[in-house]
């Protein structure tokens, strides 16, 4: 049986149309790379995890023959101004959700066909942009994102483990050739010569605890950091997603800040924890908005914050500005 061609029409019935595959295999080329980064302390807290888990995908499937990459494209508006402060990911229903919807049908397709299939979205340790290169649906770029030819980096991953033997495809090649502007864009350098996660604004937007130093750096930004996307020039032409979970939230869209430092529970729980943002609860966000409010503006009035530890950065801010 001619499982590839099944797969590929199922994908596309699904609306899912950047689908590659390639070999279950353990990656030991990576090891040494994953080794220097972690003891340079290159891996961030999201990243540092135990390096046979991120290159052996037989640890979840003993009998894995092949894993299949997917792109889920998600921007909904190429000429977003993106004004709010939060990555243009996060603005629709949350890709956790919305991926492992669409991933498990697939795998459901594939028992169907007389296969073992699991999936995986953000849930392992497993390399998925190196994955979805070894799959030939797209380049790794010097922003460390996975750039496809339809979607550019604007792409969700999904990986798929199955038993089931199938071809596989090509990988890409570099593309990026002497570009650099995502690296001079950069606002710390988090990207130029080894990428350093650590200092990324994407990631300190999400980070429980922050320095004070990074007070005056986030410039507006709630979570994450589109920067090295808008300039990339792979993006400038993307295609628009047609996956309708994706569609932008209104309230997204229109992010009020005031609403955000006052944020409270039955609000984050309503509109917030739908998002990709959500996960990491309600104080991060309220504590972002408050940073930017303040640094921005340079003044804010005697705030009492039913959180002790928004309270703390309030605090905290109050002496950094010296107000």
């Amino acid at each position: 049986m001619d499982y590839k061609s099944s797969i590929l029409e199922y994908c596309n019935k699904l609306g899912l149309d950047t689908v590659g595959f390639s070999e279950c295999r353990v990656f030991d080329e990576l090891r040494q790379y994953f080794e220097s980064r972690k003891n340079k302390g290159l891996e961030n807290e999201f990243e540092e995890k135990c390096i046979e888990k991120r290159i052996n995908p037989f640890l979840y499937m003993e009998d894995g023959k092949t894993i299949i990459s997917i792109a889920f494209p998600y921007l909904f508006n190429l000429n977003c101004k993106n004004t709010t402060g939060f990555s243009s990911y996060t603005h629709g229903r949350d890709y956790h959700v919305v991926v492992a919807h669409y991933l498990k049908s697939i795998c459901d397709y594939i028992q169907s066909l007389g296969g073992k299939a699991i999936y995986f979205v953000d849930s392992n340790s497993l390399p998925e942009r190196y994955i979805a290169l070894q799959s030939g649906i797209g380049f790794i770029g010097k922003n460390n994102t996975l750039i496809t030819e339809r979607y550019g980096s604007y792409v969700f991953l999904g990986e798929i483990i199955t038993n089931l033997p199938i071809e596989k495809d090509k990988p890409l090649g570099d593309k990026c050739g002497n570009c650099n502007i995502c690296q001079n864009a950069c606002p710390t350098g988090a990207i130029k010569n080894e990428n350093n996660p650590n200092i990324c604004l994407s990631y300190i937007t999400q980070k429980k605890e922050i320095d004070d130093e990074w007070f005056g750096k986030l410039n507006g930004r709630i979570f994450g950091c589109d920067t090295c996307q808008k300039v990339c020039p792979y993006n400038k032409g993307a295609e628009i997603s047609k996956i309708e979970e994706f569609r932008p939230y209104d309230f997204m869209e229109m992010a009020s800040l005031d609403e955000l430092i006052s944020l409270d529970k039955s609000t984050f729980k309503e509109k917030y924890s739908q998002t990709s943002c959500g996960w990491r609860g309600k104080n991060v966000l309220q504590r972002n908005a408050l940073i930017n409010v303040m640094c921005l503006e340079k003044s804010r009035k005697p705030v009492k914050f039913s959180s002790p530890y928004v309270q703390n950065y309030y605090n905290r801010l109050l002496k950094y500005l010296k107000l």
